[in-house]
């Protein structure tokens, strides 16, 4: 079995005033005469940590299972500065999704071997961070081909952003979420069910035509249940 290395690097954000930390795996046959498609992952320390992300891209690269991946993981500093970034009505969220699409995107574009076009490119979190990546693709849908969602968080601007959606062809939609996530403990909000605004968004992702694939497995909003996932969202959405 072959592994790839992480590069850990820093690049300042004018969008959000600040230094961002980013973890970018890099797979086992990375040249720079090879082109590769890009995930960013927000969460990103969680899905390389929790999620395992790069092992699940090695191993199924290897097995030429999948095509040339690279995973940018967006790491939050913090649980309060995460839910200022990531939530709906957070006061840098519109801040973020501008970093993602201005400057991180042309930053990978510039230092790797990437596609350059929205087919090449996806996104990927979990809760809040699965929010933010469906916001950031309907709102930059030439940017971002693909986007894999792991129990989003769902209220109405998010609706309001799918419901106005022009063309949904423009990127597929990969999307879970567990049945026992009806009282989900959140920082600010309480206690609140995950379960009932995902089935409204199903029904509506459907209505609007995207390409769609949707699934409810038997558990809660963890990463017990996340985890094991990883390795199918990122063969359905990379397999040749």
């Amino acid at each position: 079995m072959k592994y790839g290395k992480i590069e850990d690097i820093t690049i300042y954000s004018k969008e959000l005033d600040e230094d961002m930390q980013l973890l970018i795996h890099l797979p086992y046959n990375y040249s720079p005469l090879y082109k590769y498609s890009v995930l960013i992952a927000s969460d990103g320390k969680d899905y390389f940590q929790y999620g395992r992300i790069g092992r699940v891209v090695d191993e199924l690269m290897d097995a030429d299972d999948i095509e040339n991946v690279i995973v940018v993981g967006v790491p939050y500093k913090s649980v309060s500065e995460r839910r200022r970034m990531y939530h709906p009505q957070g006061d840098r969220n519109e801040a973020y999704i501008r970093f993602l699409a201005h400057e991180l995107v042309p930053y990978i574009d510039a230092n790797y071997p990437t596609y350059q076009i929205g087919t090449g490119r996806g996104l990927i979190g979990d809760s809040l961070a699965a929010t933010v990546s469906l916001l950031t693709a309907l709102k930059y849908p030439n940017c971002f081909g693909q986007v894999i969602l792991h129990s989003p968080f769902v209220d109405d601007v998010v609706l309001e952003a799918v419901q106005a959606t022009q063309d949904p062809s423009r990127f597929s939609i990969y999307h879970v979420i567990g049945k026992g996530e009806t009282t989900v403990k959140t920082t600010v909000d309480g206690a609140l069910d995950f379960l009932t605004p995902n089935r409204v968004l199903k029904e509506l992702i459907k209505s609007k035509g995207f390409p769609y694939f949707y699934e409810e497995f038997e558990g809660d909003h963890t990463w017990k249940h996340w985890q094991p996932d990883v390795r199918r969202a990122i063969h359905k959405t990379y397999s040749y």
